[in-house]
């Protein structure tokens, strides 16, 4: 192969999940530099399980040591107080390195696993470990729509 191939955005050491890959070094820039906020979905799986004014602080965003992160959605996905552990859905609009992990630790629930399903509009879906697939064009044009429609900041430009 003698085309670069790009990352959008990057998985740590210890998180699995869906990882884009590129040639087009613009469609990456675009898709991964923070100004335009794309959504990125993790299901992470917590020790104990966390009251909801912990998973407020998540939603209203937290002070970590490099700043306050930006709101996050954050779900239940399952609680299981015998294994003494929670799969919390979280949604981010960074990409700070090791984000999600430290927003747990902040609370006093430390990631054990961590996945991202979706990046954009994109899911995993059930796309083994270790296999890849080519994007449709419909999933590319969906993903350039959604982040040209973001102004740096994150906010919708307004329709005319």
């Amino acid at each position: 192969m003698n085309e670069r191939v790009y990352p959008i955005g990057r998985l740590d050491y210890d998180t699995e999940g869906l990882l884009l890959l590129t040639n087009d070094g613009e469609f990456a820039n675009l898709l991964s530099h923070p100004k335009y906020h794309v959504p990125k979905t993790y299901l992470a799986t917590v020790k104990g399980v966390p009251h909801g004014t912990e998973l407020d602080k998540l939603r209203q965003g937290i002070m970590l040591e490099d700043g306050m992160t930006a709101p996050a959605e954050v779900e239940y996905k399952d609680v299981d107080p015998d294994a003494k552990q929670s799969v919390i859905s979280i949604t981010i609009h960074e990409g700070r390195n090791r984000q999600v992990r430290r927003m747990f630790e902040s609370i006093n629930h430390p990631v054990t696993r961590l996945k991202r399903i979706s990046y954009g509009d994109l899911l995993l879906q059930n796309l083994k470990r270790g296999l890849y697939r080519h994007l449709t064009a419909d999933e590319i044009n969906q993903l350039l729509q959604m982040a040209k429609a973001a102004k740096p900041g994150g906010k919708p430009r307004k329709k005319r």
